[in-house]
């Protein structure tokens, strides 16, 4: 393991050292042209987490899979279901629908605090965790991690080429996950790449969550640090320039820094920017299904 992801993964606080990674289905149905698993999983020997697969109703005995990180948006409620519900600033179809219909599967989980793991302000999870030596996006983290582990039990799924994608939060755990486990293969970020110290000087901090914020992070690492332990691995990050949430001085930074380091690494980087503010547009919507079809191989 590189230092910095040592270090990295030694800031992100005591995670639970578990390794009886298990899942039960609960029901399987058709829905929207596809099949949908409905799963309750067993990833950190604290609280159980409820997932969907979404899978195409016909394929190869074996089909690849993505791994998609729901958003924040401030529903709580919603969760894995952004999977096949969408959202206000995601275009339609679904995320569930889109990817089966290219011929891959995809699973979601909901991330603590949201979905059936609601119930709980966020603030107090992460007061919670603080005081156990516990950091809330460590945490998340790990589930993904976890999740992996137990993507990789099952008979039905292709992980060898495994991808991860999301939107806002759900892009942070992209890139964020790729950076702590070489197992996935393909990242694609949208809305997500915020660079720390442009997000302070913008005055930013408050456009994310408390979940996000791990301590000491500035002190040992820089946001570069972390998304080069991605290299060579293929990745796409998709912004919008009017994104307040990702300053443009940041993510200009960032794609200059990340470019000399795949020049030097091999690999494929690509930033992509539209013109809107924090959604997925159909350009994005276009370019993100053209680059996985072309690393999905």
């Amino acid at each position: 393991m590189s230092d910095t992801r040592l270090r990295l993964k030694r800031l992100l606080g005591d995670v639970p050292a578990f390794s009886d990674i298990s899942g039960s289905s609960l029901k399987t149905i058709e829905f929207d042209g596809y099949q949908l698993e409905h799963l309750v999983l067993a990833l950190n020997g604290i609280e159980s987490v409820p997932a969907l697969l979404a899978k195409p109703l016909k394929g190869p005995a074996k089909v690849p899979v993505v791994i998609y990180q729901h958003s924040h948006g401030g529903n709580y409620s919603l969760g894995k279901r952004e999977l096949i519900e969408s959202s206000d600033y995601l275009q339609k179809p679904s995320f569930a629908k889109a990817l089966t219909d290219m011929g891959f599967g995809v699973c979601a989980i909901d991330h603590w605090g949201f979905g059936e793991r609601s119930g709980r302000k966020e603030s107090e999870i992460v007061k919670e965790m603080l005081l156990k030596g516990q950091v809330m996006w460590g945490m998340m983290l790990h589930d993904t991690t976890a999740l992996i582990d137990y993507l990789e039990t099952r008979d039905d799924l292709e992980t060898s080429q495994l991808a991860t994608i999301g939107m806002s939060m759900g892009g942070l755990q992209s890139w964020w996950s790729s950076a702590l486990d070489d197992r996935l293969k393909i990242t694609i970020d949208l809305c997500a790449q915020v660079e720390f110290q442009h997000l302070i000087a913008a005055n930013g901090l408050d456009h994310h969550g408390f979940y996000y914020y791990v301590p000491g992070l500035l002190t040992h690492l820089t946001t570069v640090a972390i998304q080069g332990l991605i290299a060579p691995r293929s990745r796409l990050c998709l912004v919008g320039s009017h994104d307040r949430m990702c300053p443009l001085s940041g993510v200009k930074e960032l794609d200059n820094q990340l470019t000399t380091i795949y020049d030097r690494h091999g690999g494929r980087w690509e930033t992509y920017y539209s013109s809107a503010g924090h959604q997925e547009t159909l350009a994005m919507r276009v370019k993100w299904q053209a680059f996985l079809s072309q690393e999905m191989r």
